[in-house]
């Protein structure tokens, strides 16, 4: 078991792949990205090993990010390998499911257990605008592979950008009338070279929601309100599926964190919008023992930030999101 020094167990660990993506998000990443080169990456081994050391200290649950994690080469045996590290129970992963249409089943049989998918708005101009180089019927191709393969419950992510699409919050929500999906709202939050468009680009899930309960209905609080991971649930009327939103900029929920992210160049990042991380990769190609790098990440676990520091200004600069895995 892997504690930090407020007590909270840390067990969930985000995995990025690669810093690359095959779309350029307004809010991730600049449309002129300059991606590190591959030799400075985690190797595939050098994923596995970490893994292991990982597993070792009681992190039981890894989810796969990136950049988007479909574009690493080897992907499934990746997946299949990470699936049978021993102490692992789960892996998941985050992707914008362009490549999911023909990857969704042999990730699935690989070991994968379910997918988030990234699905900011149903009009596919928006989409175009907004991805900048994606097309929405791609995406829906691989969502519905997704839920053919049982890669579920499905679970879609929408960023949600003011002068974007906070007005199809609404069209998103509606998913969830007739599919036993969860569809997450997502509060925009600051990095790097995109901090000061986040910041003037917010929406927050209290407006989301009241905009979604005004055509809709009211929303039912699921489970009291408690928090599932980093999301609240509410259910429309009649709704057979849930609505989520996570709400890290207006209702920060770092008391329940339990989890960490290991960065594309190997980097151990303890808080997804504090900049301090400890570096894993330079030791292990220094020949640096398991050990000692379970002792680095003890240390590092057990000073993991309360929180973020957004309220007192604080914002991660040194990453955009893409070089983080969200």
């Amino acid at each position: 078991m892997a504690l930090d020094r407020f007590g909270r167990d840390i067990h969930y660990l985000r995995v990025s792949l690669t810093d690359r993506c095959n779309l350029r998000c307004v809010y991730c990443m600049p449309e002129d990205m300059t991606f590190r080169p591959r030799r400075e990456l985690m190797q595939d081994e050098e994923v596995f090993l970490l893994v292991r050391a990982f597993a070792d200290l009681g992190f039981d649950k890894i989810r796969l990010t990136g950049g988007e994690p479909t574009v690493r080469a080897n992907i499934v045996e990746i997946v299949h390998t990470i699936a049978h590290t021993p102490g692992i129970r789960q892996v998941a992963m985050t992707t914008n499911g362009v490549l999911l249409r023909k990857l969704a089943r042999p990730l699935k049989q690989a070991g994968l257990l379910r997918v988030n998918i990234s699905v900011d708005t149903l009009n596919p101009a928006k989409f175009k605008r907004i991805t900048r180089w994606g097309e929405l019927e791609d995406v829906w191709a691989g969502v519905e592979a997704a839920e053919a393969a049982s890669l579920g419950p499905i679970k879609l992510n929408a960023v949600v950008v003011r002068g974007y699409n906070e007005e199809d919050v609404v069209d998103l929500a509606q998913l969830t009338l007739y599919h036993d999906w969860q569809v997450r709202f997502i509060e925009m939050m600051p990095f790097g070279d995109v901090a000061e468009f986040a910041q003037s680009a917010v929406v927050t899930a209290q407006e989301m929601m009241d905009r979604i309960a005004a055509a809709l209905g009211p929303l039912e609080p699921v489970d009291g309100g408690r928090l599932d991971g980093e999301a609240r649930l509410y259910r429309l009327p009649d709704g057979v599926g849930t609505l989520g939103f996570i709400s890290s900029v207006t209702q920060p929920f770092c008391a329940s964190c339990s989890r960490a992210r290991l960065t594309a160049d190997g980097h151990l990042r303890l808080c997804l919008l504090r900049d301090k991380e400890v570096d894993l990769l330079t030791p292990l190609r220094q020949g640096a023992s398991v050990d000692d790098i379970k002792a680095l990440i003890r240390d590092g676990v057990w000073h993991k930030p309360w929180g973020h520091g957004l309220a007192q200004d604080v914002i991660p600069l040194e990453r955009v999101m893409s070089q983080i895995g969200g």
